[in-house]
């Protein structure tokens, strides 16, 4: 199989997986929490088209990705309404960490699945393109929700992780943390790849973001392998 197709059918599945269900995650998560936005927007579904963003999920990261930048994007987030939670700033912090929490488990029921497969294949198996092809996707999902969980978590608006400041900070600061909504994207995007082309040897990325994605994929690659040895 040509590589890029091959590149190609491993990655968009996994992604697109990831990305659905961490955004159904923060819409059953504000149901069960008094909003049900979502639910009446029709949005708590697993159809991939409701979740898409044609700048965020489509022509950001192509662009990023043709001029060798750091590549990011986002989906459509899915609609919550603060004013309808029963404990606004508390439930605004567990929805947000609602999605990169099942990223991880996510990530933990692909760790599992390949332990299990390997287990199956048994030690020393050539596996056929069809088992290659499983285990190649079951891998970049681990890897993909790993680092989804870990990049959501980052504190800046409007990231899952400010939502979790904001609900811990005093409410001075949590108002003016807030503020930073304003900007949107523009500092995420001016500090992951604007300032590493200004600044040689700056990278936010890998000094932030890659050395617990490392650090969990190691346990969950470990799972893994205890599951196929057992």
């Amino acid at each position: 199989m040509n590589d890029t197709v091959w590149q190609v059918a491993t990655l968009a599945l996994p992604l697109i997986f990831a990305i659905v269900f961490h955004e159904v995650a923060h819409g059953l998560a504000a149901r069960r929490l008094g909003d049900n936005t979502a639910t009446e927007l029709g949005r708590l579904s697993l159809n991939p088209l409701r979740h898409v963003d044609l700048f965020g999920t489509l022509i950001l990261p192509g662009m990023l990705a043709l001029a060798h930048l750091p590549v990011f994007g986002w989906a459509k987030p899915v609609p919550v309404d603060a004013r309808r939670l029963r404990n606004p700033r508390r439930d605004m912090a567990l929805v947000g960490a609602a999605g990169p929490a099942m990223n991880l488990l996510m990530g933990l029921l692909a760790a599992v699945l390949i332990g299990l497969l390997a287990r199956w294949l048994g030690p020393g198996h050539r596996p056929g393109l069809a088992t290659a092809f499983v285990m190649t996707n079951l891998a970049v999902f681990l890897s993909i929700n790993l680092f989804l969980a870990m990049f959501n978590l980052i504190p800046l608006p409007p990231f899952d992780g400010s939502h979790v400041v904001e609900g811990l900070l005093p409410d001075g600061l949590a108002r003016r943390y807030a503020r930073f909504r304003r900007v949107g994207m523009l500092l995420p995007i001016a500090l992951i790849v604007l300032v590493p082309r200004l600044v040689p040897g700056f990278d936010p990325v890998g000094m932030v973001i890659d050395p617990p994605v490392d650090w969990l994929l190691r346990h969950y690659l470990a799972l893994a392998e205890w599951i196929a040895r057992a």
